[in-house]
């Protein structure tokens, strides 16, 4: 089926996030909750698309309106989460397959997947991926860690991302200190815990694009130009989020220099399989760590990665040669392109 140029976007965002007009007068701080939304939205505007922005907050009956009252040519969806629930988030894409509608980003199956770290795991090993070993640790029950376990471990939560919950304290080298800090995911993060073995290397992520036919953006990485002697270096939510820590131990992230002969070569055949293997579609990003043996270990994979124009995945994607507009409209093609189970009906 072939679209007009001038697209009809119905832009999902969750209704504390919907953008102004203007930033003007703003400051950093205040742009924050709202910066991946506005930058969305001024893309799809400087691609001369329609668009109506639509804010959720718990009722899929607004979504349902805007598609049947509007008819859109397709969703951008960013909607992270439902009912404030990170688990619901698999639920909007369904949604808006049962309405018929094209969307950007992953298929439901591919987040499904994806979000449960767990499951993805078993899935890697199933398809020889190599990933560190692993246990989980339920919410509601007395941490158990087996007499088998090696150390360190790092202990974060199972469902959630943006390093939510990860701090220094995460990575622990006994198991009383595995188990409170579980404890400390089951209490304040509100979800099960999963340890994993801690890869002492360096931090590496690499984004993906597509849904049969796959591109792979460079490899990148997060340094630390002063990180403390005790302190390992990884993304914690301070390292994150905290704009003033960040200069104070030159975290930064950027193309991944000086890695040896061949290692770029074998994460990006690496992330088409994970991609592969998971189901997903429209764009990913994964976490990897390589070791100081030079051997590469798939942490995690985020199919629903954020699309701030300053942000990682946006970033590679532009050391590709792919502007931000121009990937604005990649995602939206893709979305139009997706072989959706109702396509076949």
């Amino acid at each position: 089926m072939s679209h007009p140029k001038r697209l009809r976007v119905l832009l999902l965002v969750h209704e504390q996030g919907v953008p102004p007009q203007s930033l003007a007068g703003l400051t950093e701080q205040e742009i924050q909750p709202f910066k991946t939304e506005y930058d969305v939205a001024s893309a799809l505007d400087k691609l001369s698309h329609d668009v109506r922005v639509l804010g959720v907050l718990h009722e899929l009956l607004p979504i349902r309106k805007a598609v049947e009252e509007w008819q859109p040519h397709i969703v951008f969806n960013l909607l992270m989460e439902f009912q404030d629930v990170v688990e619901y988030q698999v639920h909007v894409a369904s949604y808006l397959e049962l309405l018929k509608v094209p969307y950007t980003g992953c298929n439901p199956r591919g987040l499904l997947l994806a979000r449960d770290k767990a499951l993805a795991k078993k899935i890697f090993l199933y398809h020889r991926i190599p990933t560190p070993a692993f246990l989980v640790l339920p919410r509601g029950r007395e941490p158990r860690v087996p007499a088998k376990t090696r150390f360190p471990m790092i202990v974060k939560s199972l469902k959630e991302e943006a390093s939510l919950g990860i701090s220094q304290a995460s990575i622990v080298s006994d198991a009383d200190a595995l188990r409170e800090r579980a404890r400390f995911v089951h209490e304040r993060i509100e979800t099960d815990a999963i340890a994993e073995e801690y890869i002492r290397g360096r931090e590496l992520t690499i984004s993906v694009i597509g849904n049969d036919r796959l591109q792979t953006f460079p490899v990148w990485e997060l340094t630390f130009d002063n990180l403390p002697d005790s302190s390992e270096p990884i993304a914690t939510a301070r390292v994150k989020w905290n704009r003033a820590y960040q200069k104070r131990i030159g975290a930064r992230s950027g193309r991944a220099r000086d890695l040896p002969a061949g290692v770029a070569e074998q994460i990006a055949r690496l992330a088409r399989r994970v991609y592969k293997c998971l189901g997903l579609s429209g764009f990913a990003r994964l976490d990897l760590r390589l070791d100081a043996e030079n051997r590469v270990h798939v942490i995690e994979a985020n199919a629903f990665p954020d699309l701030s124009s300053d942000e990682d995945f946006v970033l590679s994607a532009k050391a590709a040669g792919l502007g931000y507009t121009e990937l604005i409209q990649r995602i939206l093609n893709l979305g139009l392109r997706h072989r959706a189970p109702w396509r076949n009906v």
